[in-house]
C-alpha cells in the first residue's frame, strides 16, 4: 500500500528531527500501518526526514519482513552485533544500544517519537547520546484517517463479512419461536451467547475475527456497551453491535441493528423512528468540509425536538442520546475522526461510523449504525444491509 508519509516529514523538518521512531509489536497500529509489516514482538521502524523508510527485526522475522514490508531497507538485529551486545550488557542495555547503532547507521541522532514510545527505551536513548523528544499530535494517526482507496476497498470487504453475520443473526431471531414471553429455537430457549456464537462463526468462515460483540435485550441494551446475556424476550428490543476485523488486512468494520421479535411497545416504536430519523438526518449532514460537532448537532436536533435527552441538552443524562454519533474506523476500531462535540472538518477519505442511539431501562435501547466514507459533495454507504426493526428470516 502507497503511504504519504508528507505530513509526518514536515513536523520532522519543522522540528529538526533526523528521524521519527516507532517501537512496538504489529498491535500498535500506527506500527502497522507506516511499516506495512506484522510481527508479535516488538520492532522497530524508522521514518527519516527524507521520508525513507527503514525497519529493524529480529532474525526470526527478517526473511518475510523483506519480503512484505513496504520499506526502503530491512536490517536484522544480527547486523549489529545484537547477541554479542546483549551478552556483554544485558537484554535491556544490549537493545538499546542495537537501536542507537541501527539509528546511526542512518545518520540518525535526533529522532521524533509517538507518545506511547516506550519511556525505558526512550530515557536509554538520551542516556547513549540522542535527543528524544515526543511528537505529541498524533501524526501518523492523522494520515491514517484519510482512507486511500485500497484502504476503503479492505473495509468495505470486512464490512461484507459483518453484514453476513448480521443475517445469521437476523436470522436466528426471526425464525425463532415465542413460548412464555421468550425466543425459542429448535426447542431452546434462544440465548445471548447462542446468537454470539452464530456471528462468530460466520466470520471466521469469511475471514474475520472479534474478541467480543454485542447482542444485548431490553434493560441490557440500555447501556451502550453491555455485552448482552441471558435469555433473549420477545417485544422487546435486541441490538446488536458488530465489529469484526480482517485477519489478513487488519482493518475493521462496524454496523449495529436493532429488532424486536413479537410486538413492540408503542413507545418502542416511537423510539426507534426518531433513531432512524436521527441516523438519517445525519448521512443527510455528511460531507467534505463539514464539522464532525456539526452532523452530531444534526442529530441532537431530532432527537431534542422528539422529547429526549441527550448530553447536549443534559451533560448528566443517563437515559436519552448518552454518546457521540460516530467515530473513525480502520486499522483500530475507533481512531481519527469523531462525530462529537469537538469533531472536526471531515475530509474525504474519512471513514466514519453514524450510530444514533436512545437509551432507557425500562424500554430498552435502540441504535442504528452504518459505516460512511466522506467525499467531496456527500458520502458512500459501505454498508449494505438493510435497515428494519421487525427481524426477517432473510
Amino acid at each position: 500500500m502507497e503511504t504519504d508519509l508528507d505530513p509526518l516529514r514536515s513536523v520532522l523538518e519543522d522540528e529538526g528531527h533526523d528521524g521519527y521512531l516507532i517501537s512496538d509489536d504489529d498491535s500498535d497500529s500506527d506500527q502497522r500501518y507506516v511499516s506495512g509489516f506484522t510481527a508479535p514482538d516488538a520492532y522497530q521502524t524508522l521514518v527519516t526526514a527524507a521520508g525513507e523508510v527503514h525497519l529493524l527485526v529480529s532474525g526470526l522475522e527478517y526473511g518475510r519482513a523483506q519480503k512484505e514490508a513496504d520499506a526502503d531497507s530491512v536490517s536484522r538485529r544480527a547486523a549489529y552485533d545484537y547477541q554479542e551486545l546483549v551478552a556483554e550488557h544485558g537484554s535491556y542495555e544490549g537493545t538499546l544500544r542495537t537501536i542507537a547503532a541501527f539509528l546511526a547507521d542512518h545518520g540518525v541522532d535526533s529522532i521524533a517519537v509517538p507518545r506511547n514510545f516506550p519511556t525505558g527505551t526512550a530515557d536509554g536513548l538520551r542516556e547513549l547520546g540522542l535527543e528524544v523528544a515526543v511528537e505529541s499530535e498524533d501524526v501518523v494517526e492523522e494520515i491514517r484517517s484519510r482512507k486511500t482507496p485500497w484502504e476503503t476497498n479492505q473495509i468495505s470487504a470486512t464490512q461484507s463479512a459483518n453484514e453476513a453475520a448480521m443475517a445469521a443473526a437476523e436470522r436466528l431471531i426471526a425464525t425463532a419461536e415465542i413460548e412464555d414471553g421468550a425466543l425459542v429455537f429448535d426447542g431452546e430457549e434462544l440465548t445471548s451467547a447462542r446468537v454470539k456464537e452464530e456471528i462468530e462463526i460466520t466470520l471466521l468462515r469469511h475471514g474475520c475475527g472479534l474478541d467480543e460483540t454485542i447482542v444485548a435485550c431490553g434493560a441490557d441494551g440500555a447501556d451502550p456497551h453491555n455485552r448482552g446475556s441471558g435469555t433473549l424476550e420477545a417485544g422487546k428490543p435486541i441490538v446488536i453491535d458488530i465489529f469484526p476485523r480482517d485477519k489478513g488486512t487488519g482493518y475493521f468494520g462496524d454496523m449495529t441493528r436493532t429488532f424486536v421479535r413479537g410486538e413492540p411497545t408503542a413507545e418502542a416504536k416511537r423510539r426507534y423512528e426518531v433513531t432512524r430519523e436521527a441516523f438519517e438526518t445525519a448521512l443527510e449532514t455528511i460531507e467534505a468540509g463539514v464539522t464532525g460537532a456539526a452532523v452530531h448537532d444534526a442529530v441532537c436536533d431530532v432527537i431534542e425536538d422528539a422529547g429526549y435527552e441527550t448530553l447536549r441538552s443534559d451533560p448528566s443524562a443517563d437515559i436519552g442520546f448518552i454518546h457521540s454519533t460516530g467515530h473513525g474506523v480502520g486499522l483500530d476500531l475507533h481512531e481519527q475522526p469523531s462525530l462529537s462535540p469537538t469533531g472536526e472538518e471531515l475530509e474525504p477519505g474519512h471513514v466514519v461510523t453514524v450510530e444514533p442511539g436512545l437509551y432507557d431501562p425500562e424500554v430498552g435501547g435502540i441504535r442504528i449504525e452504518d459505516l460512511v466514507v466522506v467525499t467531496e459533495d456527500g458520502y458512500e454507504n459501505l454498508t449494505e444491509y438493510p435497515v428494519a426493526f421487525e427481524p426477517r428470516a432473510n
